[in-house]
C-alpha cells in the first residue's frame, strides 16, 4: 500500500495568479472531481495494448490486440483472466503482469498528455472543486505522469493500483480516491474507457466520459457516463455544463 501523497501546499502552479484559485467554500461547488489518469490525461492506452501483447506472446498466450484494447482501463490485476480466462490467470498471471511491466517501460518514454489535459484540471480546480488522481496505473507509473502533467500542485491527492487489492471496474480505487478528500461527499469521475464509469456507478458516482481512450459515445454511455466529450480539451471547454450534468445525474445504479 503506497502512503497518502502530502496535501496540496500554496502557492499555486507557476503562471496562475492567487486569485484564480477560489476554494471549494469561496465557490460554492460542493462537488469533487475523481479523475482517471490513463488515457484521459495521458496518451498511454496504445501503448499498454502492445505491451499486454508482448508480455502475452512471452509466455506463448496468444491474445489479439483488439481484446486487450478493449479491456484498457481495467488494472492488470483483472486484465488477464479477462482477455485469456481463468486458466491462463491461474497458472501464468503473475509472470504475464511482470512481463507487461518491463514491455510497458521499453515503451513509456513515448507517452504523452493528451490535448488539454492540465487545463482540465486547472478548470476544475479555478471552479473550486477538488481533484483526486484515481488510476489503476503502478505507483512509479503514477509519479511520472504527475511530473509530465506538472500537476503536484494543481490536484489535492493521487491514488494508484498499490492502494487497493481489486482495481477497475470493481469500486475500490474509486472509493479510496473519495476517502482521499473526507470534507467532499459528492463526486464526479471522469475517465475514458467503460470501466471507469462502471467503477464510478458501483462507488455511487456519476461519470463523465471521453473518448480519447478508444471507446465510443454511446458505450461510455450505456456504461453509465451521463455526458461525453471528445478529450481532455473539450470538456475543459465545456466543463460548467458538464458538472451541471453530473450534479443533476439520479444516484448511479450498481452494475
Amino acid at each position: 500500500m503506497t502512503s497518502q501523497p502530502p496535501p496540496r501546499q500554496p502557492p499555486p502552479a507557476s503562471g496562475e495568479p492567487l486569485d484564480a484559485q477560489p476554494t471549494q467554500e469561496e465557490a460554492g461547488v460542493a462537488l469533487g472531481a475523481i479523475v482517471d489518469i490513463d488515457g484521459t490525461l495521458i496518451d498511454t492506452n496504445y501503448q499498454h495494448t502492445v505491451a499486454w501483447g508482448r508480455a502475452f506472446a512471452d509466455h506463448g498466450v496468444d491474445v489479439p490486440l483488439w481484446r486487450i484494447h478493449r479491456h484498457n482501463g481495467m488494472g492488470g490485476d483483472q486484465l488477464v483472466a479477462a482477455v485469456a480466462g481463468d486458466d491462463v490467470e491461474e497458472q501464468l498471471g503473475d509472470a504475464i503482469r511482470e512481463s507487461e511491466s518491463q514491455r510497458y517501460a521499453e515503451l513509456i518514454d513515448e507517452v504523452r498528455p493528451l490535448p488539454g489535459a492540465r487545463e482540465l484540471l486547472t478548470a476544475l480546480r479555478s471552479r473550486g472543486c477538488p481533484v483526486v488522481l484515481a488510476s489503476s496505473a503502478k505507483p512509479g507509473e503514477a509519479e511520472r505522469y504527475l511530473d509530465l502533467l506538472d500537476a503536484r500542485q494543481i490536484v489535492d491527492a493521487w491514488t494508484t493500483g498499490g492502494d487497493v487489492d481489486r482495481t477497475k471496474p470493481h469500486p475500490d480505487l474509486i472509493a479510496v480516491a473519495a476517502e482521499r478528500l473526507p470534507e467532499v461527499s459528492d463526486f464526479v469521475v471522469i475517465g475514458d474507457t467503460a470501466w471507469d464509469a462502471v467503477a464510478a456507478g458501483r462507488a455511487g458516482f456519476p461519470a463523465i466520459g471521453v473518448l480519447s481512450g478508444g471507446f465510443g459515445a454511446s458505450e461510455l454511455r450505456d456504461a453509465g457516463c451521463v455526458t461525453v466529450f471528445v478529450d481532455a480539451a473539450d470538456l475543459a471547454a465545456h466543463l460548467e455544463s458538464a458538472l451541471d450534468a453530473a450534479r443533476a445525474a439520479p444516484a448511479a445504479v450498481a452494475r
